[in-house]
């Protein structure tokens, strides 16, 4: 037993920890959870808990039912929502198949592949989210969501709600060991922004489904609800999940060279150029819902066009402002990804076409700094800027046809994911709507 299981099981004893919550994320990225009592963890560690893998999203077929998850004694934290006393952790776990290899279809794993591969090239790869998500007054209403204030970008709310609230997330997020680099409230009335640390790539996943998680309790516990979904309401911006990305090469941060534009190297601008050569055929998987495409083509400065520019927000990919001689702070900011997407599934993709872009020394096209949404589409044509898959039948079928997105998913993951998201849009399509109704019945 290594050292990180002692500490757990040393911890667990003197918490008085009752409950052991094992989690893992399905392919859409959907958290499940099984707990085991303190006697099962040693267990656990060694063997692992077998389960029925054919019950959860796209993990397995009926006839190869049997799966295991072993909890990564690396990720073990108390849930503080559940008290100092008598209370639960949480560990997430690696999916297995029963003779105990890595199971193709756990989304985690695929991210742990990507990884591996940028490591083989000597890179680590670094990610930095800014999470937004929207409050709503309880009971909810679908057809009429009323917001918690009215309050817009960095404003001071006289209503206290969502202070608290931000200052009652960060504060579980961190006695949790998640670090929390700012929050302010957004610009849709009851939105909400929360940035979280640099990490590397899988912790940064992790952290992710931990942070939406705490947001749901907080929600619940304070009486209002909290709400990820990518645009709910037609007249306010979306929520994005705009990520920092870096690659450092032991303790250089290879994306940084000094006296070149941006400060930005050659490594970085070929990774951004991979982002752009391959945005089109990972955007089913970083905008993954019918409702991901209302929010990139909402305008609001959500991306629309597949451009990169230096503080440019209307372009996919940004550069931000840099601090002059300081490597660290060289990054990019990719806008596309929503915070409903699979944050395991959506980092391995973003990771593998930068990387192919350094592989194949993908040339990166000239900066943007106009605003991309103003200009007509003649002029985007003009400048080579070509826009994103404008809803989900579409970029599934741009996904279906990549190899990179075959190859990094795995064909497990990549045939299951085509196939839900197919019956999502072919139930999306032929729904009757309101809009429908009320623009027609009466006129026809």
């Amino acid at each position: 037993m290594d050292r990180q299981q002692e500490f757990v099981l040393r911890t667990v004893e003197e918490r008085d920890v009752r409950f052991i919550r094992l989690w893992f994320a399905d392919v859409l990225g959907m958290l499940k959870s099984v707990a085991i009592a303190p006697a099962e963890l040693e267990s656990a560690f060694d063997e692992g808990i077998g389960f029925d893998g054919s019950a959860i999203e796209g993990l397995t077929r009926v006839y190869e039912a049997d799966m295991i998850a072993r909890p990564d004694p690396t990720t073990f934290s108390l849930l503080p929502w559940r008290g100092d006393t008598q209370g639960t952790a949480r560990m997430f776990c690696d999916i297995l198949t029963p003779d105990g290899e890595p199971s193709l279809a756990d989304s985690r794993n695929v991210l742990k592949r990507a990884m591996d591969r940028a490591s083989e090239k000597g890179f680590t790869f670094y990610t930095h989210p800014e999470v937004e998500f929207y409050l709503f007054e309880q009971p909810l209403n679908p057809n009429k969501l009323v917001p918690i204030d009215h309050g817009g970008y960095f404003d001071h709310v006289a209503r206290p709600a969502g202070h608290d609230f931000r200052r009652q997330v960060i504060t579980m997020l961190e006695s949790m060991g998640i670090s929390v680099e700012f929050s302010h409230h957004e610009a849709g009335p009851g939105q909400n922004e929360i940035d979280l640390r640099y990490a590397d790539a899988l912790n940064t996943a992790d952290n992710l489904m931990t942070f939406r998680t705490v947001v749901k309790e907080v929600a619940l516990e304070q009486g209002v609800f909290a709400s990820f979904m990518p645009k709910p309401m037609s007249e306010h911006p979306g929520s994005g999940m705009h990520t920092h990305f870096s690659l450092f090469e032991g303790d250089r941060n290879a994306f940084y060279e000094p006296g070149a534009q941006y400060e930005l190297s050659k490594i970085g601008r070929q990774f951004i150029a991979g982002l752009l050569h391959h945005a089109a055929e990972i955007t089913a998987v970083t905008n993954q819902y019918v409702n991901s495409y209302k929010r990139l083509w909402g305008g609001a400065e959500a991306p629309s066009y597949v451009c990169w520019g230096h503080n440019n927000r209307s372009a996919l990919v940004r550069v931000p402002m840099y601090k002059p001689g300081k490597s660290n702070s060289s990054r990019i900011e990719y806008r596309a990804i929503d915070t409903a997407a699979n944050p395991y599934l959506a980092y391995a993709l973003t990771l593998a076409a930068g990387l192919k872009g350094i592989e194949e020394g993908y040339e990166l096209p000239d900066a943007t700094e106009d605003d991309v949404w103003n200009l007509t589409d003649a002029e985007r044509r003009a400048m080579g800027i070509r826009p994103l898959p404008q809803d989900l039948d579409e970029a599934l079928n741009i996904m279906e046809a990549s190899e990179l997105v075959a190859e990094t998913l795995g064909e497990h993951v990549f045939e299951y994911f085509l196939k839900n998201k197919r019956a999502e849009w072919d139930e999306y399509r032929n729904q009757v709507t309101p809009f429908e109704v009320k623009r027609l019945l009466q006129v026809l």
